[in-house]
C-alpha cells in the first residue's frame, strides 16, 4: 500500500556503527535517538546489534513500546518530564533530562515511594534558549537539586541547534566543562555524563576541538538520516538512503504553470509562488501534508521538480524527467529529518522494514 516509507536495516546499522567508531576514538558515548523513527522496536534492536549501549526518545510511549518488545535499556528520556507522566517515567526510564526542580522534587518522591532513585541529568541553557538552566544560574541551582531524595545527579547537559539554531562551538562546550568542573568542586562530587549535544556537535568532533571532559552525545539525524540539518552537511561514512518514502501518482496532466486567476493563501496560510514555464507535465501524488513536508522531499530522480503540496496531493513536474511516467507509476523520495519525522508519525504512511 502507498504511501510508504521503505526502511533499510543495514543502512541504519552500518551508519550507527561509523559514528561510534568516530565517537569512542574520542571518548564519547553515544544515546542513539529512536524518536524519527517512533520508537520503532527493530530498528532499536538494530542499533543494539550495532554496538549501542543507550537508546534515547522523547515520547514515554516509544520506550514503553520498545520495553514490552524485549529491548534493552538503559533508557533516556529526552524530552523534559510532564508532571502528568512522573510515575511512567520511574517505572520505565533510567536516565531523566531535567530541568524544572518542582518535577524534579516529584519525581524524587515517587522515586522513594517505590523504594528506588532515579538518575538525572540536569540541562543547561548555554545559549540556543530551548530547555535548560541558564548558564549564569546552574551552579547554584544544582545545589537544589542535589537535596532532593530519590534522585541521583549522572551528570548535565545541554540542548544547541533546535530551538535558537545556535551551533555547537568550541565556546559553549567549553562553557559546559566549566560549569561542570565548579559543580564538582562545590558540592565535591563526580559527574558521570556530559551530554554534549546531538548530530550538530558532530563536527567538532572530526575537527579535533571538542572538550575532552564532553562524554556523551545524543544522536538521531545523522544515523538515521545520515545527514546533519544544523549544519547543512551529509555525514561523512554514512548514506542518507536510509529510508525511502514511495508514493504513487493518481494524476498526470499536461497544465499551465501559473494558476489563473487572483493568488491568495493555500490551506495553510501560505502564499505559493509561481514561475512562468508554459504548459508542463504535472502528476499528482496520494501523499500530502498531513504526511509529510513537501520541501523537505528530495525526489531519487533528480529530472523531477517538487511544486507544492495540499493536505492530501502533493504536486509535481516531470517534464523534463528521462522517464515516461504513467498513472499508477511509483517515484520515490529521500526525506529531510523533519520530513521524516512527521512521515514516521503519520498512520496514514505504511512502514515496511527490509533487511
Amino acid at each position: 500500500m502507498y504511501p510508504r516509507l521503505c526502511i533499510y536495516k543495514s543502512k541504519i546499522k552500518s551508519n550507527a556503527e561509523n559514528l561510534l567508531k568516530l565517537t569512542k576514538e574520542n571518548n564519547v558515548e553515544i544515546a542513539a535517538v529512536t524518536k524519527v523513527l517512533s520508537g520503532n522496536p527493530e530498528i532499536a534492536k538494530v542499533l543494539k546489534e550495532a554496538g549501542i549501549k543507550m537508546i534515547a526518545d522523547s515520547r514515554i510511549s516509544n520506550i514503553k513500546k520498545m520495553i514490552s518488545k524485549g529491548i534493552e535499556g538503559p533508557f533516556m528520556l529526552l524530552r523534559i518530564p510532564m508532571m502528568s507522566r512522573i510515575q511512567e517515567i520511574v517505572k520505565y526510564v533510567d536516565y531523566t533530562l531535567i530541568s524544572e526542580i518542582e518535577t524534579a522534587k516529584k519525581l524524587g518522591a515517587a522515586a522513594v515511594k517505590l523504594n528506588t532513585s532515579k538518575k538525572i541529568i540536569i540541562m543547561i541553557d548555554v545559549g540556543d534558549l530551548r530547555e535548560g538552566i541558564w548558564f549564569e544560574n546552574a551552579v547554584e541551582q544544582v545545589g537544589e537539586f542535589l537535596k532532593i531524595k530519590g534522585l541521583e545527579l549522572s551528570g548535565i547537559g545541554t540542548n544547541l541547534g533546535c530551538f535558537g539554531g545556535v551551533l555547537p562551538s568550541v565556546e559553549n562546550m567549553n562553557l559546559l566543562k566549566d560549569i561542570k568542573e565548579k559543580i564538582e568542586d562545590k558540592y565535591s562530587i563526580k559527574l558521570e555524563i556530559i551530554s554534549g549535544g546531538n548530530t550538530a556537535a558532530i563536527p567538532l568532533i572530526r575537527s579535533g576541538k571538542l572538550p575532552k571532559e564532553i562524554n556523551h552525545f545524543r544522536l538521531g539525524e545523522s544515523i538515521i538520516c545520515g545527514t546533519d540539518v544544523t549544519n547543512d552537511l551529509k555525514i561523512e561514512g554514512n548514506t542518507d538512503l536510509t529510508v525511502i518514502l514511495e508514493a504513487e501518482i493518481i494524476e498526470l496532466k499536461e497544465k499551465p504553470s501559473v494558476p489563473i486567476g487572483e493568488i491568495g493563501f493555500d490551506a495553510f496560510g501560505r502564499k505559493p509562488h509561481f514561475e512562468d514555464k508554459g504548459i508542463r507535465k504535472k502528476c499528482i501524488l496520494g501523499v500530502g501534508e498531513q504526511d509529510i513536508i513537501s520541501s523537505g522531499l528530495y525526489s531519487l530522480d533528480e529530472k523531477v521538480e517538487i511544486l507544492h503540496a495540499s493536505s492530501d496531493h502533493t504536486i509535481i513536474d516531470v517534464t523534463e524527467s528521462d522517464i515516461n511516467y504513467k498513472v499508477g507509476d511509483i517515484l520515490k523520495f529521500k526525506l529531510s529529518y523533519g520530513c521524516l519525522l512527521k512521515a514516521s508519525t503519520s498512520e496514514y504512511v505504511e512502514k515496511v522494514i527490509f533487511e
